[in-house]
């Protein structure tokens, strides 16, 4: 068969041309970012790995875009054209779909001859080698996990997207279907442990494809696979580097912008602050008007960190310190007004009554500012992930394609009607804008802190005025026989029995060192479809132990693993780390404690939990850990084991790609010991009336990332 001459398979592969198919994410503003002088276009065709992919292309310093399958190519190349900017390759994404199928994305047929290198990933690849007539066929069974594949050799060469790698690499397979028949012209570049073809090409067309996906951690060596396509096959001069994007992004202020002014409301997270410092770099601090607003949650001496950080930089903030506002904030919530903040207890409702009192204090700072909304822009610090998201949705009919923020004060509203929204983040991952932020001068314990929720501190502080007791003496039971074997009488021997076919079924040991404690309070967790509030269980060593390091930490996340799966209204598993020997402790035992102390959203309560806080937040970045663990919330629980007045202190470490669900990090291996005896004995030694230092070693689900 000819090159000039392919066979092609009309259904279901006509380009669908609804207008909305040309909407794509580097459409997103009408004063878009300034185009690089290379780009490499990555087709969604459905793939959950699509951002994955984005971000990989631009570590290794290649301008990319994402667009739906369906985009009018021809259009988008004169346009990138015109636009001074040549497209070098293109990447199709994975997919759910299979390419014989009715339901398989459209697309235009001239992709397959833009003269530009093609990579097909997983659905990509059986797509180009189904369109030059091979065969595409249902796999008896799937391969799903990750597998070793061999590469396969011509003349004792490898394809070139194999550059520079192992005869054997171990690769992440997630597919149903399978090329079981190359098309003319192509050749199979690689096989999996049972013989399927993962990876063909086509040389003389610039067609590639690779059935696993080179995008993931999980395929050890993938990005070397995406270099070699994007350097060595593409061409591509690597040089979109984030010193060139900054300038890029400077520009686009300046065009956008021309001498009007800014407003900037800097929550005191990452992307606000850093936005704000570009924004200054690019017009000069007297254009931009950078609001703070302190309600009275935030991380210990986190105001005055921001305002300092941005002086540096000649920014003055404005802060305007509204915790009083906020603490005697009511709000109302289906027709009925909510008691005062500081006296709430419900996580929704202070949820409810922080954002309400937000927009209130906001609309207040705003006004006395005097803007003339003619003549200011409104910053936002929106990252190119949130951008992926909502252009996903838009083009579905779905949802607004400008990010909807809590700060939705009357004067951003009309900001966001008449288009006078600069958002210069938008080209920027999460941890390159952490880059641009050191860049910028920031210092790195701003850069580098942890995500923070929106109503702060208030959703990390358990708020009751007395203990849970709902079947706690039966639920006890259960729990003290999961983990014990032992139990009182009135634990049925019929219950006993099916707790130890569950354990036997999960094979979890019961070890001989170990006692449950079940708290007399209730935290979120999402169980089934559902949000449950349900309870909390502590894990505590009879041993004297004198470092995390002799904690059985394999038998603690066993039983974390089955207590939830056996005992339903249980949601939520810490351990329970021993108190120092010159500490005031409870002398009776844990299991018969069931006080608790009552806990508002008081300033004493507050500042227990900022200086926790601010003690574990400084260990992370002095261990490096705050690149490798994704969260890390400290919490204030109103339990003090006997001791009237006294609270605990959880922390609780999350690894996750997407919150979605997630891990907790395992100590010795993800957290270092030494950090974490030094993170329980400077809360023990620092903060006022604490009984206990907890862990949460929760995954999600059944717990939540937050407490509350």
């Amino acid at each position: 068969m000819s090159v000039s001459s392919p066979v092609i398979k009309t259904p279901p592969i006509v380009r669908d041309d609804r207008r909305e198919s040309n909407l794509s994410i580097s459409e997103h503003n009408s004063a878009d970012l300034v185009h690089h002088e290379e780009v490499v276009i990555i087709l969604d065709a459905g793939s959950q790995y699509s951002k994955v992919i984005d971000r990989r292309v631009r570590e290794l310093n290649v301008a990319s875009e994402i667009h739906p399958f369906s985009v009018d190519l021809t259009q988008l190349v004169a346009a990138k054209r015109a636009a001074g900017s040549a497209v070098r390759g293109v990447i199709i994404s994975g997919g759910p779909e299979s390419v014989y199928s009715d339901k398989a994305p459209k697309y235009d047929q001239v992709l397959f001859a833009l003269d530009v290198p093609v990579l097909g990933i997983c659905y990509g690849m059986q797509l180009m080698n189904y369109v030059f007539g091979g065969k595409v066929e249902k796999n008896h069974q799937r391969e799903d996990g990750v597998h070793d594949i061999t590469i396969l050799k011509k003349g004792g060469e490898a394809s070139q997207l194999f550059h520079g790698l192992a005869d054997k690499e171990t690769v992440l397979l997630t597919h149903g279907d399978s090329v079981t028949g190359v098309a003319d012209g192509f050749g199979a570049i690689c096989v999996s442990e049972d013989g399927i073809i993962s990876g063909i090409e086509d040389t003389a067309r610039q067609l590639y494809g690779v059935q696993f996906h080179p995008e993931v951690d999980l395929s050890v060596n993938g990005k070397k696979v995406l270099s070699n396509f994007l350097i060595r096959i593409c061409k591509c001069k690597a040089n979109f580097t984030l010193d060139d994007r900054e300038q890029q992004a400077i520009k686009y202020i300046r065009d956008t912008v021309k001498d009007s002014k800014v407003l900037v409301l800097v929550s005191g997270g990452v992307d606000s602050t850093v936005c704000a410092a570009l924004i200054s770099k690019a017009l000069g601090p007297q254009n931009v008007i950078a609001l703070h607003i302190d309600n009275g949650f935030m991380r210990k001496d986190e105001s005055s960190k921001v305002e300092k950080a941005l002086g540096v930089l000649g920014l003055h903030l404005i802060v305007v310190d509204a915790s009083e506002t906020f603490y005697n904030a009511t709000t109302t919530i289906r027709g009925h007004l909510t008691k005062v903040l500081k006296e709430t207890i419900n996580p929704e409702e202070k949820r409810k009554i922080i954002g309400d009192t937000f927009m209130k204090v906001a609309e207040t700072e705003v006004k006395k500012l005097g803007l003339d909304p003619n003549h200011v822009y409104l910053a936002q610090g929106t990252l190119r992930p949130d951008l992926i998201e909502s252009s996903s949705k838009t083009v579905s009919g779905v949802a607004d394609v400008i990010k909807t923020h809590h700060n939705d004060t009357e004067l951003v509203r009309l900001l966001r009607e008449t288009g006078r929204v600069v958002e210069p983040l938008q080209d920027y991952h999460k941890d390159e804008v952490r880059e641009l932020g050191k860049m910028l001068g920031l210092p790195e314990d701003l850069v580098w802190r942890q995500p923070f929720p929106g109503p702060g501190l208030a959703i990390r502080i358990l708020c009751t005025e007395e203990p849970y007791l709902k079947d706690y003496d039966f639920t006890h039971q259960v729990v003290q026989y999961i983990v014990t074997g032992q139990a009182d009488a009135s634990l049925a021997q019929e219950t006993k029995d099916k707790i130890d076919n569950q354990l036997k079924e999960m094979k979890c040991q019961r070890p001989a060192t170990l006692r449950p404690y079940l708290f007399p309070v209730q935290t979120v967790g999402v169980q089934g479809d559902g949000r449950t509030y349900s309870y909390l269980v502590g894990l505590y060593s009879t041993e004297t132990l004198t470092s995390s390091s002799q904690v059985d930490w394999p038998s603690v996340f066993s039983l974390a693993r089955t207590i939830p799966k056996v005992c339903h209204n249980i949601n939520r598993i810490v351990y329970i780390f021993p108190t120092p020997s010159n500490a005031k402790v409870c002398d009776q035992p844990l299991a018969s404690v069931k006080s608790i102390t009552p806990t508002h959203l008081t300033p004493e309560a507050i500042a227990q939990l900022q200086s926790a806080d601010t003690i574990v937040n400084e260990k992370l970045l002095q261990y490096n850990l705050v690149r490798k663990i994704s969260q890390v919330p400290v919490v204030l629980f109103p339990v003090g084991f006997g001791i009237q007045g006294n609270r605990s202190i959880g922390i609780r470490t999350i690894i996750t790609n997407d919150f979605m669900t997630g891990i907790p990090a395992y100590p010795g291996k993800d957290l270092p010991f030494q950090c974490i005896d030094e993170c329980v004995e400077l809360i023990y030694k620092n903060v006022n009336n604490i009984s206990r230092v907890l862990m949460d070693i929760s995954s999600k689900p059944p717990a939540t990332v937050e407490i509350e």
